[in-house]
């Protein structure tokens, strides 16, 4: 987050809400994320950094994916590289719109630092961490 200058020289904050796209409609861009259908189920596999400065931008393509009632969700931390609490507050409160669309989440995580965060804050069991999206979609069925 911080401050931009358009080239009219106005200030802006970084990662305004007017930059993010309507509950329930895929963002346009989404560098961090990418998502695509698999048997029924929207994978979203993010790569890179999980923080405060690209959590936004993550968020916009889960709350799209989580919107449908019902949705089957995957979320896939394989390619990340560096996540801090600010990416377990998003995997929480994705848990939770999809349980409440009467949806599922399953997360995809093997690096072992990831699974030693979600251990210490007590999400280990909470998210049960499969290795592998395949496996994942056969865990749902």
């Amino acid at each position: 987050m911080g401050i931009r200058y358009t080239n009219a020289g106005q200030r802006q904050n970084q990662g305004q809400r007017q930059n993010q796209p309507k509950p329930g409609k895929v963002p346009a861009t989404c560098r961090p994320a990418r998502s695509y259908l698999i048997r029924g189920s929207t994978v979203v596999e993010i790569k890179g950094i999980i923080d405060l400065s690209t959590v936004v931008e993550i968020q916009a393509r889960l709350d799209a994916a989580t919107a449908p009632r019902g949705a089957q969700v995957i979320v896939d931390l394989r390619p990340v590289e560096f996540l801090d609490c600010s990416a377990l507050g998003l995997l929480c409160r994705t848990r939770r719109r999809a349980l409440e669309s009467g949806g599922h989440l399953a997360l995809v995580c093997v690096r072992p630092w990831h699974l030693r965060i979600l251990k210490a804050a007590g999400l280990n069991e909470l998210f049960n961490p499969l290795p592998t999206v395949r496996d994942a979609l056969n865990r749902e069925r």
